[in-house]
Parts: C-alpha cells; sequence; structure tokens
C-alpha cells in the first residue's frame, strides 16, 4: 500500500494515469509525445507505477503496451478506506471511480495478489462449488480440456446455458483462456435493449478471457485479461464493471472464506 501512495504523489505519474485512463494500451513514445515528457522520464515513472502495480504490460510484437489496472485502488477502498469516514478520504474516492471508468482501452486488463497456492486459484477458477461463491450463484463450468464446451450460468437457478463457449488453454495451475459469450436473450431484459439493437450486438465478434498464474512470494499473482473486442464494445463496458466486482469477491474468498460485503 506504501508503495501505491508513493506512486499517486507525483502529478507527472498522475497525469501517466490519466493519459492510460483516457486511451490505455499506449506505447512509451506514445506517452511521452502526449505528456510531452522525455522517454527517459516516462520510463522512468512508469517503472515506480509498475512497481506499485498500478500500470501492467502487454507486448505486441517488439513493442511494449501500457494499460491502467485499478486494483491496487480497489484494495485501498475495500481493505482500508472503509474503515474511516468516507468523508475524509473523498480524494481517493474520486481517484477510485475515475480509474474504474469503462472508457480506457479496447484490451481489459486486471492484475491483482492474492495469498493462496497457485493450486487453489486454479481450483477457484474451475470448480463450480467454488466458482458459485464469489459469481453470484453462477459463471462457468466445463471440464476444462481444450475444446470443451463452457458452459455459462447468469445467477443461482439460471441455466446452465450453452452459449457456444469453448475452451481455448488449459495449462493447470499456470494459464487457462476461454471464448466468451456473445449477446443473449436474457441480457437483452436486463439491458433494456429493442430487437434491432440485439441483432445488431449479436454482429460482434466473441471476446475472450485468460488468466495468468504466477507464484509471486507468499502470494500468487493473478492477471486477467480480457480482449478481443470490437471498438466501443458494449460487451468491453459490460465487463469492466463486472471484473473488478468479480476478482474482489475471488480475493476475498481465497483470503477470508468469506464474500466481499460492499454495502
Amino acid at each position: 500500500m506504501d508503495e501505491v501512495f508513493r506512486a499517486l504523489a507525483d502529478p507527472s505519474r498522475r497525469a501517466l494515469l490519466d493519459a492510460l485512463h483516457a486511451r490505455g494500451g499506449q506505447s512509451l513514445r506514445e506517452l511521452g509525445e502526449g505528456l510531452d515528457m522525455t522517454r527517459q522520464a516516462v520510463a522512468k515513472h512508469l517503472g515506480v507505477l509498475e512497481a506499485a502495480g498500478l500500470v501492467v504490460t502487454t507486448w505486441q510484437g517488439r513493442e511494449k503496451h501500457h494499460h491502467l489496472n485499478a486494483a491496487p485502488i480497489n484494495d485501498v477502498a475495500d481493505r482500508w478506506i472503509r474503515r474511516y469516514d468516507r468523508a475524509r478520504a473523498q480524494t481517493l474516492a474520486d481517484l477510485k471511480q475515475a480509474l474504474e471508468e469503462t472508457e480506457m482501452s479496447d484490451d481489459f486488463v486486471y492484475v491483482t495478489y492474492i495469498r493462496t497456492t497457485p493450486e487453489k486459484l486454479w481450483e477457484a477458477l474451475t470448480e463450480p462449488s467454488f466458482i458459485a461463491r464469489y459469481f453470484d450463484g453462477g459463471g462457468p463450468r466445463s471440464d476444462w480440456q481444450v475444446g470443451s464446451k463452457v458452459l455459462w450460468s447468469m445467477w443461482a437457478g439460471d441455466g446452465p446455458h450453452d452459449w457456444d463457449q469453448h475452451v481455448l488453454e488449459a495449462d493447470p495451475p499456470r494459464r487457462l483462456s476461454y471464448s466468451w459469450h456473445n449477446y443473449q436473450p436474457e441480457m437483452q431484459e436486463m439491458f433494456g435493449w429493442s430487437d434491432e439493437r440485439l441483432a445488431e450486438l449479436q454482429q460482434e465478434k466473441r471476446s475472450k478471457v485468460t488468466f495468468d498464474i504466477e507464484p509471486a512470494g507468499q502470494a500468487v499473482k493473478l492477471t486477467v485479461t480480457h480482449d478481443d473486442f470490437v471498438p466501443d464494445s458494449e460487451m468491453r463496458k459490460g465487463i469492466a464493471q463486472g471484473w473488478p466486482a468479480i476478482l474482489s469477491n475471488l480475493k476475498s474468498v481465497l483470503e477470508t472464506g468469506e464474500v466481499l460485503v460492499t454495502e
């Protein structure tokens, strides 16, 4: 937590976070040009932000792309700030809200550290009874063999639905990837879409979600990458709201045995 506060104390680093919030996936060159900083200054500040977990990177060919990661801000708000008067923490609350807004980038990247083992985290991602604890009673189910179907429930008592999802990669306990569902009639009712709007949305290509698990001392680093969205995707906007809550619940269940209470 100290690293997060130190990283946020510098106005240049806050400017970099603002730039990545406006458009994620920028290269070192793009960030330098957009903020009128030298490459050396940008690289130095990005190193501090990466060390604090506020920025994560992906590679596209030989080019390194940077993404804002809201997980450390979630941890501050959920595990510490809530003990105090919210009014006294309004500045951080506003920052948390800004970091969780959906206009970031086409790819959604979320990194969190969980006090557990890779094997236990793999179980939490693949066992239906475990998944239901942090997925509001629903979530995916499969035998998790490459090519197998992934069935989906929206909540307890719903489904499971065969929405043509499949396991893309399964390397326990290191990496799991599966294709995401398209827009369904259940979502049409939830969001109030017309038949015409639903038909339009169903033309979008499918996205995919990948979970990378790495040992990190006494904890495990979990990187969730949800990508392959079309520009301005409604699905991208939806998962950017959904994944932080789901992953916070996953972390809480693994570390405390209890679902995170946000009210």
